[in-house]
C-alpha cells in the first residue's frame, strides 16, 4: 500500500486540477497552486524543515525566476509587432513570394513565424482578415485558408519557444533553449505540411462559405508604405534565435573538443551572457519598441500604455506557468517520480521510447481534460521532471521528450479549449463544422510531430 501512495497523492493533484478548472470554472493559475497546497500537506515533511506552504511558495519563486522575464519580453515583442505592422509586413511578403495559387502555404507559413513570439490567437486575429480578403478575390477554399493559418500557428505554439508552453517544458526538463528552438522548428515543419495537405482534404470534404462575423469587424489594412522593411520587421525575431542558437553552438563545440578550443573557449564567456534568454529577448524588445515608436510616431506616454497592456495578458501566462511549476516540485517532494520510473522501467533500449508515449499521452489526457495546451504541456513537464530524467536513461536527448509532449497537448482539441473557440467564432464556423476541421486538424499535427520525435530520436539520438 504505502509504494502505492505516491500514485494517491498524484491522482489527488490531477484531480484538483480538472475538477477546479472543468467543472468550476477556476482560473488554471488558482488551480494549479491548489492542487501544489494539496500534493505538499499529503506529502513527506522537507528535510530541509521548511514549512509545507513555504515550500510551495519556494517552488513559486524558482519557476519565475526561470521563465517569468522571458515571457513578459515576448508578450511586449509580440504586441509591438503588431502595433507597428511588422507582422503584417511578414504576412506580406509571403504572399508576394507565393503567390495568390499558393495562399495557404502563404498563410501557414505567416502563421507559423509570427507564433513563436505571439500568441495563437494574437496570430488569428491578425490573419483571420487575410484569409476573407482571399476569399472575396477568388470565392473558393475558404476553409482551407483559416485551416492553413490555424496549422502554422498552433504547431510552433506548442513546439518552438519562446512561446510559454514550450519554453517551461525547456525549463523543466533541463533542455538548452536553442536546442529547443532547433528540434522544436525541426519536428514542426513536416507537422505544418501534413497540416496543409489535411487542410486541402477537408476543404474539399465540405463546401464552407464564408459568413459575416457580427462581432468582429475586419480592420482596415494599412498601406504598404505604413509598413517597416522585412528585415526590421524579422528582426525581433530572428535576431534572438541568432544569439540564443550561437551560445548553443559555441557550448556544443566546446563540449565535443571540436575546432579552435583556445578561441571557443575565449568566446563562450561573451556568448553566455548575449546568448541568455532574458538578455536575447530584451535587446529584441528594445528593438521592436524602437520599430513601434518610429513606425506609429507614438509619444513616450502611449508606448507606455503599450508596454502596460502586453504584460497584462502576459502576467498571466507567467502565473499559471509558476503555478504549474510549483506543482511539479511538490510531486518531486511527494517521491512521484522514482514511483512512475519504476513503472517503466524496462529492459535496456525499451525505457527511453517509454517515456516518449508516457509523456503523450499524459498531455493528451491533459488537453482533452481541461483544454489548454499550455497548462497541459507545463503539468506534464513538470510532473516528468521529477523523475530527474536525462540522456543516459533515455538513450537520447530530453528535447524529443519535450517535443513528444508538446505533440500530446495538441491531441483532442475541443469545446472546453479557447483555441477552438477563438477558430469558430472568428471564421463564422458552427460550432460542428469546427469540430469536423479544427479538432482533427490538430490531431494530424499532434501525431505527425510524434511521429517525427519517435525518427528523430532514433536516428539522431544527440546523446
Amino acid at each position: 500500500m504505502l509504494e502505492n501512495y505516491p500514485f494517491v497523492i498524484l491522482g489527488i493533484g490531477i484531480a484538483i486540477v480538472i475538477g477546479m478548472i472543468i467543472f468550476l470554472k477556476i482560473n488554471a493559475f488558482l488551480a494549479l497552486i491548489t492542487a501544489a497546497m494539496a500534493v505538499s500537506l499529503l506529502g513527506p515533511e522537507s528535510a530541509e524543515g521548511i514549512n509545507r506552504m513555504k515550500r510551495v511558495a519556494i517552488a513559486f519563486g524558482d519557476s519565475v525566476s526561470g521563465i517569468g522575464i522571458v515571457i513578459a519580453l515576448a508578450a511586449i515583442i509580440g504586441k509591438c509587432m503588431m502595433d507597428s505592422g511588422a507582422a503584417d509586413r511578414i504576412v506580406r511578403t509571403f504572399l508576394r513570394a507565393l503567390g495568390e495559387k499558393n495562399a495557404s502555404f502563404a498563410l501557414m507559413g505567416s502563421g507559423f513565424v509570427l507564433a513563436v513570439p505571439v500568441f495563437f490567437d494574437t496570430v488569428f486575429y491578425l490573419l483571420i482578415p487575410l484569409a476573407r480578403s482571399l476569399y472575396r478575390s477568388t470565392q473558393r477554399n475558404y476553409l482551407m485558408y483559416i485551416m492553413a493559418i490555424a496549422a502554422g500557428g498552433a504547431i510552433t505554439h506548442t513546439l518552438v519557444p519562446p512561446t510559454p508552453g514550450p519554453l517551461a517544458m525547456a525549463e523543466y526538463l533541463g533542455v538548452d533553449l536553442g536546442k529547443m528552438i532547433f528540434v522544436g522548428t525541426l519536428v514542426a515543419l513536416p507537422a505544418a505540411f501534413v497540416g496543409i495537405l489535411y487542410a486541402k482534404f477537408a476543404n474539399h470534404m465540405m463546401n464552407i462559405p464564408m459568413r459575416d462575423v457580427a462581432e468582429h469587424k475586419d480592420p482596415d489594412p494599412l498601406e504598404d508604405h505604413e509598413l517597416p522593411s522585412l528585415i526590421v520587421s524579422l528582426s525581433p525575431i530572428v535576431l534572438p534565435v541568432l544569439m540564443i542558437t550561437a551560445n548553443t553552438l559555441v557550448n556544443s563545440l566546446v563540449d565535443a573538443q571540436i575546432g579552435p578550443q583556445s578561441l571557443l573557449a575565449s568566446l563562450s564567456p561573451y556568448t553566455s551572457i548575449i546568448g541568455d534568454a532574458n538578455f536575447a529577448l530584451l535587446v529584441a524588445t528594445a528593438i521592436s519598441l524602437i520599430i513601434l515608436l518610429r513606425q506609429r510616431g507614438l509619444t513616450l506616454l502611449q508606448l507606455s500604455a503599450t508596454v502596460e497592456q502586453a504584460l497584462m495578458s502576459g502576467g498571466v501566462i507567467i502565473l499559471i506557468t509558476a503555478g504549474g511549476g510549483a506543482f511539479g516540485k511538490m510531486l518531486t517532494v511527494a517521491q512521484i517520480g522514482p514511483a512512475i520510473q519504476a513503472m517503466f522501467s524496462t529492459e535496456s533500449g525499451g525505457t527511453g521510447m517509454s517515456f516518449l508515449f508516457l509523456g503523450f499521452g499524459i498531455a493528451a489526457l491533459l488537453k482533452v481534460a481541461q483544454g489548454s495546451s499550455t497548462v497541459a504541456m507545463i503539468t506534464t513537464s513538470a510532473m516528468l521532471a521529477t523523475m530527474n530524467i536525462n540522456s543516459e536513461l533515455l538513450g537520447f536527448d530530453p528535447v524529443y521528450l519535450a517535443t513528444a509532449i508538446g505533440a500530446g497537448s495538441l491531441i483532442g482539441s475541443w469545446m472546453n479549449d479557447s483555441g477552438f473557440w477563438i477558430f469558430c467564432k472568428m471564421s463564422g464556423l458552427t460550432e460542428e463544422e469546427a469540430l469536423k476541421s479544427w479538432t482533427p486538424l490538430l490531431f494530424v499535427l499532434g501525431c505527425t510531430s510524434m511521429a517525427t520525435t519517435i525518427l528523430l530520436s532514433i536516428v539522431w539520438p544527440m546523446s
